[in-house]
């Protein structure tokens, strides 16, 4: 491993490389922002070279791209597209997306997007339940969002024009975009061809349940890079989660310093499992605590259910957690799959996408402290979640972005899919199993800071309170 040969002092700039890669696995000249290839380009060879031995990575570097081609060991939807307003991508969108590269790979230098979008609509045509109707508001947002991820990935650059304009009136608007064809190549690049596939199992690169693919490493190596790379995709690796023959490598100092190396980050042990703290920020792609309303009502709930399952008077059930979320989404994309259009006509019979995340050390220690351990899960019912958040929002509503106070429903459901995202709790069919990382987030302790409209200056009293330390709005 090159981290222990790799001089002290540029052992920092290698570390940082290595983690803008694993956050990124297609890196361009502009994204995630312009210093980011030529750091990769930079330590190519050890980096290719470390992929390989500890995860099983592939990286493959030009002069304007990186890209890495990861190992799937199951299905995970942590890390799902998103819009420019942080939406996450619907069906519509995913759908867009992969027939618009599909009509950049045949496309030329430069397209517009009036082009792009009738190249679209021809192939969402043969899709049944698939339409993109230009003349329909809904249909040319989704369209919009799709193209403004792929610009953002730098596989677009407007030269003219602005896509908003087309989207609120094709006919008055329009837009032109340079293409750069090497990350269009770049970017679409699925372990095996697409039409052999039944099933998006078919995607998991060592999925022994595909004809033509290898079962899975088994040896003592193959066991190690599966863990290793379960610390660097997940927020928290939970031993329970992991294979019966996997779970004694987590334990072991070894592996676990191997990805703290190369890295630079920092693993907290528990006796439930490992996290890596990514005090970095370039790891992980949700900062947890941050700012915003969402994680700051994630953080309140969550010290609120920490007290909760500490409650001793009032013992929550308890369940266990063994479902395997990764088989569940699997059958629900397989049920989404256009046989009769897309797949039949092109392939035979066969087989029936981390994240690592932020864990800022918490003020109060006794947040170090696990949940005492006891066989399954807290359960948290959904009334008292509704309740609790409820109140919540009564106390603190009027600091929460103007979208959220009217709407505390949905304000709790997307706190809990980030929660759960997190890996703090398991969402089931009657509220919330509790998993222990939850627990380093007792006793959180929010302070609000009142605005003065009418005053001009904020004095050093207003900033500060009568023992001296400062306040956090929410």
């Amino acid at each position: 491993m090159h981290g222990r040969t790799i001089d002290a002092l540029a052992l920092d700039n290698y570390q940082r490389a290595a983690r803008v890669v694993l956050a990124n696995h297609l890196v361009t000249r502009s994204y995630p922002d312009r210093i980011a290839l030529s750091l990769i380009r930079r330590w190519a060879t050890e980096l290719r070279e470390d992929l390989a031995e500890l995860f099983g990575y592939r990286l493959e570097v030009t002069e304007t791209t990186a890209r890495v081609f990861p190992v799937l060991d199951h299905l995970d939807a942590g890390r799902p597209a998103r819009t420019a307003a942080e939406r996450v991508f619907d069906r519509r969108r995913y759908a867009y997306l992969a027939l618009a590269l599909a009509a950049l790979g045949r496309a030329g230098d430069q397209i517009t997007l009036s082009e792009l979008a009738e190249q679209v609509a021809a192939y969402a045509s043969r899709v049944d339940g698939l339409e993109l109707a230009t003349d329909r508001a809904a249909d040319r947002d989704a369209f919009v969002d799709a193209v403004g991820w792929l610009t953002v990935r730098g596989v677009l650059t407007l030269a003219d024009g602005d896509a908003g304009g087309w989207a609120s009136d094709p006919e008055a608007g329009e837009a032109l975009y340079d293409i750069d064809r090497p990350v269009v190549f770049a970017l679409f690049r699925p372990p095996r061809a697409l039409q052999h596939l039944h099933s998006v199992r078919g995607l998991l690169t060592e999925d022994s349940t595909v004809p033509g693919l290898s079962a899975h490493a088994t040896g003592p190596a193959g066991i190690a890079r599966r863990v290793r790379r379960a610390l660097v995709e997940q927020p928290v690796v939970y031993a329970e989660d992991l294979a019966p023959e996997e779970r004694p490598v987590l334990a072991q100092e070894r592996v676990v310093a191997e990805v703290e190396l190369f890295t630079g980050l920092r693993a907290e042990r528990r006796a439930e499992g490992v996290a890596l703290i990514d005090t970095s920020g370039r790891l992980s792609d949700v900062r947890f605590p941050g700012t915003g309303t969402l994680a700051q009502v994630a953080l309140l709930l969550a010290g609120e259910i920490a007290d909760r399952v500490l409650d001793i008077d009032h013992p929550l059930p308890r369940r266990t957690g063994t479902a395997d979320l990764g088989e569940a989404l699997a059958d629900q994309l397989d049920e989404a799959i256009p046989e009769s259009t897309v797949f039949t006509p092109l392939a035979e019979s066969g087989a029936s996408d981390s994240l690592a995340c932020d864990f800022d050390p918490p003020e109060d220690p006794r947040a170090q402290e696990d949940l005492p351990a006891s066989p399954g899960y807290p359960l948290i019912d959904r009334t008292w979640l509704r309740e609790t958040v409820q109140a919540l929002a009564d106390r603190y509503g009027t600091t929460f972005a103007a979208q959220w106070q009217a709407d505390v429903a949905r304000l709790t459901t997307e706190v809990v899919a980030l929660l759960e995202r997190l890996r703090l709790v398991r969402v089931v069919d009657d509220g919330l199993l509790v998993l222990p990382a939850l627990a380093r987030y007792r006793g959180a302790v929010v302070t609000v800071r009142s605005k003065r409209a009418a005053e001009l200056f904020v004095t050093a009293a207003d900033t500060y309170g009568p023992d001296g330390t400062g306040t956090e709005g929410n």
